[in-house]
């Protein structure tokens, strides 16, 4: 299909058309495509689809009569418009030039068109070739996706234009290098939690910048404490036990002190769970609060827990701070409950005694 709204003849019927009622050329007389003697060959004419093409035949004073035809329909013929289509205008002709220009191109004008002459009741025609380039773009691209550690992902990502596009996928994350893929279909088969976010599918047929569009991967996984560290208050100072986790969805925080639960809102306490990690505040430690605690994180792919200790510190007689050594245990994929150290008063009121016994035992050596 060529430009549109024009005259349209069978193939056969536009060469008598073109001998007998436009050049007025006596039956019998052949048509020599590309002859020899024509003024000048045409190039081939590229054009973007959306531009102005402008079809351009070169002619001399011999010629007598001119027509530009679009494969079975006429389009112009001298100053006369034979085309119906708007988009097809008449630039020149001069005794040097006749052209034509074909207006917001699009990819149905694409292919053969033909410039007729009549020179010395000889006719000729000079033939050249249109084509319409199309930008890329990007018609079909999966949607967001969420799936559990493990599991296989397919992406897919279909694109048009003139010439067909190359598509290529990358991954958007500061560790990803180059393209990851070269097709339209991206196949990654026990997608990892690090393999969560981004993937870019661009389209380029360098007509013009390609088109990029993004899916959003969504790895799910249970919850992973990163950090869980045991810590030493002063009676009546505050105190903070913090439990950070890396979980997808976010994991729930739950508290317990040896394998009681602590309840929000219970009286000096105060629990603050975030997306990433929970935090438990003491205003005013006593020496009740001492003890272990365990931080239980979960979501529905399952949980983990770990240990701490809340521990007191005193001031020595000697002027130094004494405290009990930090703990930490891990328990992964166990419910709360861990041991706690009954020793701490004990370690606490030996203090530095001995220290207090050096002096005496000099003083005794004296008398």
């Amino acid at each position: 299909m060529g430009v549109g709204g024009c005259l349209a003849l069978p193939w056969r019927c536009l060469v008598v058309l073109c001998l007998r009622l436009l050049f007025l050329v006596p039956a019998g007389v052949p048509v020599r495509s590309g002859d020899a003697t024509f003024p000048k060959a045409m190039d081939n004419v590229t054009v973007r689809q959306g531009e102005s093409a402008t079809l351009r035949c070169s002619v001399d004073n011999r010629v007598t009569r001119v027509a530009w035809l679009n494969r079975s329909s006429i389009l112009y013929a001298g100053n006369d418009k034979w085309c119906l289509d708007p988009r097809v205008v008449l630039l020149a002709n001069t005794k040097t030039q006749y052209s034509i220009q074909i207006q917001d191109v699009d990819v149905y004008d694409e292919g053969p068109y033909t410039c007729s002459v009549q020179t010395d009741n000889h006719p000729k025609t000079s033939r050249v070739h249109l084509i319409v380039q199309v930008s890329p773009k990007i018609t079909e691209i999966s949607s967001d996706i969420s799936i559990n550690e493990g599991g296989n992902v397919s992406l897919t990502c279909i694109a048009t234009g003139r010439p067909d596009p190359t598509i290529t996928w990358r991954h958007i994350s500061p560790k990803a290098v180059g393209f990851i893929s070269e097709d339209e279909y991206l196949e990654i088969t026990g997608i990892t939690r690090e393999q969560s976010g981004e993937y870019e599918c661009s389209a380029s047929n360098d007509v013009a910048a390609p088109v990029v569009q993004r899916v959003k991967v969504t790895v799910n996984y249970p919850p992973y404490i990163s950090d869980a560290k045991s810590t030493g208050v002063p009676v009546g100072q505050k105190g903070i036990l913090l439990c950070e986790a890396s979980a997808v969805p976010s994991a729930d925080f739950q508290w317990y002190k040896d394998d009681k639960r602590l309840a929000e809102g219970q009286k000096g306490l105060k629990v603050e769970n975030k997306a990433f990690f929970s935090r438990l505040t003491f205003f005013n430690v006593s020496e009740q609060d001492y003890g272990n605690y365990t931080c239980v994180a979960s979501n529905q792919l399952g949980n983990t827990n770990a240990s701490m200790i809340l521990y007191g510190e005193i001031n020595s007689p000697c002027g130094s701070t004494t405290s009990q050594v930090t703990t930490t245990a891990l328990t992964p994929w166990k419910g709360p409950g861990a041991v706690h150290d009954g020793n701490n008063g004990a370690w606490r009121r030996g203090g530095c005694m001995w220290l207090l016994a050096l002096p005496l035992a000099q003083l005794a050596r004296q008398f």
